[in-house]
């Protein structure tokens, strides 16, 4: 078990993000710690990606004029990560202008206390 874990370093990184962040969405009621789990779950996400596309001794896609090619990496998992990275970036943002929004409307972050106070408007 111990030797899987050593080779496959990158998959229990992954799990234990995805775990965390996970846990931050769930038990937290402040909104930005939500959405700093939000953000490692995508964290754990690219790293899952990254690690699948990985090649032993492969290389660049880029096709030489002579020899054999041997063992490729496909660029097509980066390219997801780079846009998802992007779309992360953006999600980011407006959270945060949300949350802003919220505190400035509502004097918290808590989301109990944003429930409470809804209910009685």
């Amino acid at each position: 078990m111990i030797e899987l874990l050593a080779s496959r370093y990158a998959y229990a990184l992954m799990f234990v993000l995805m775990g965390v962040g996970m846990y931050m969405m769930i038990a937290n009621q402040n909104l930005v710690k939500k959405l700093i789990g939000v953000n490692l779950f995508q964290t754990a996400i690219f790293l899952f990606f990254v690690a699948v596309a990985y090649v032993e001794g492969g290389s660049a896609p880029i096709v030489p004029t002579e020899g054999d090619p041997g063992a490729m990496a496909s660029p097509l998992p980066h390219v997801i990560v780079l846009t998802a990275i992007v779309v992360g970036i953006a999600l980011t943002a407006v959270g945060l202008a949300l949350i802003v929004r919220i505190h400035s409307e509502y004097g918290t972050l808590r989301e109990d206390t944003l429930r409470e106070v809804r209910a009685d408007e």
